[in-house]
């Protein structure tokens, strides 16, 4: 079931693969602030306001061709940031908080948390399968000016 709050689990090899680490600073914040005003100042997924938001980058995958896809980058809150990326969340040890959020957003059971997060980790499995990952950041050219 597609929630409105979803763990997005990114494949082993590309965790510390970001457009935070190859984009200059300058560069990152104008995708950041773009995404900020995107959204009027708040969480692009739960709503909050009045609150210190994060750009996250939002990726396809296709495994036939281990292409990595960006499709957009996004500004949420922290807790949302920290349901999405769960598998950091757990080894940084705040899971309680994030499954308090993930159940309050989507308005559902500890059961169903379980259930998501489940087919969350097949998914990852299979992200797994691909040794090495391409990358497709056509998305960039919007920020490109001919």
């Amino acid at each position: 079931m597609k929630r409105k709050l979803n763990f997005e689990f990114i494949p082993d090899g590309t965790w510390h693969y970001n457009l935070r680490s190859i984009l200059s600073k300058k560069q990152w914040n104008y995708i950041r602030n773009d995404a900020k005003e995107r959204t009027s100042g708040r969480c692009a997924i739960c709503g909050r306001k009045n609150c210190r938001l994060e750009g996250h980058e939002q990726w396809d995958y296709d495994l036939d061709n281990g292409v990595q896809i960006l499709k957009d980058v996004i500004s949420i809150c922290h807790d949302c940031h920290s349901v999405i990326h769960f598998n950091r969340t757990s080894l940084k040890g705040d899971v309680e908080r994030a499954e308090n959020h993930y159940m309050k957003v989507n308005n559902c059971s500890y059961a169903d948390l379980r259930k998501d997060l489940g087919e969350a980790n097949v998914k990852h499995q299979k992200l797994n399968t691909v040794s090495e990952w391409k990358l497709d950041l056509s998305w960039l050219k919007r920020f490109i000016n001919d």
